[in-house]
């Protein structure tokens, strides 16, 4: 019977030490995957502000390839315009003809079309362009810039970016 009572006690030590060993490192994985679930929860959330972040990117990017691709086609309607206005004249013998109007129209049209660059370029408006009553008399280079009524009916208000204040 001692035999038997000391295999019990062994038994029961050895089945208490493996229970407390099975304990301790359960435990350890259930902190170890807390942690990593903690982890885990924060790069979710990192992820997800990430992606909203990109969503709003690609809207803003979209919208703004909507305007550039408006202005562009504004920019070609305006092409358009001069280029019918050009092929109308043969400035070759205008020029053998009246060479003085010529050069006079050359330099004012390039001072104008450097002020169109200004005014693209965020420049303020003088006040003589504050005051023009249409858009020829604002610039006879680029009329679509002028912040009152349409130039040729092109758009019913300044783009955005355009200096009309």
């Amino acid at each position: 019977m001692k035999y038997l009572v000391l295999i019990l006690l062994v038994v029961i030590a050895t089945g208490g030490a493996g229970g407390y060993f099975y304990y301790t490192e359960t435990q350890k994985t259930i902190q170890i995957l807390t942690e990593n679930n903690a982890k885990l929860e924060m790069a979710i959330a990192q992820s997800e502000d990430a992606i909203k972040s990109l969503q709003s990117n690609y809207a803003a990017m979209a919208e703004e390839n909507n305007r550039i691709n408006q202005a562009y086609a504004d920019i070609r309607r305006q092409n358009n315009r001069l280029a019918s206005k050009i092929a109308d004249m043969d400035l070759g013998i205008l020029a053998v003809e009246k060479p003085e109007s010529m050069q006079r129209a050359v330099n004012r049209g390039t001072v104008n079309a450097g002020r169109c660059f200004e005014l693209l370029s965020g420049a303020e408006l003088t006040e003589e362009e504050r005051n023009a009553t249409e858009a020829e008399d604002f610039n006879k280079e680029c009329p679509w810039l002028w912040p009152g009524p349409p130039a040729d009916g092109l758009r019913s208000e300044p783009a955005e970016g355009d200096n009309g204040q």
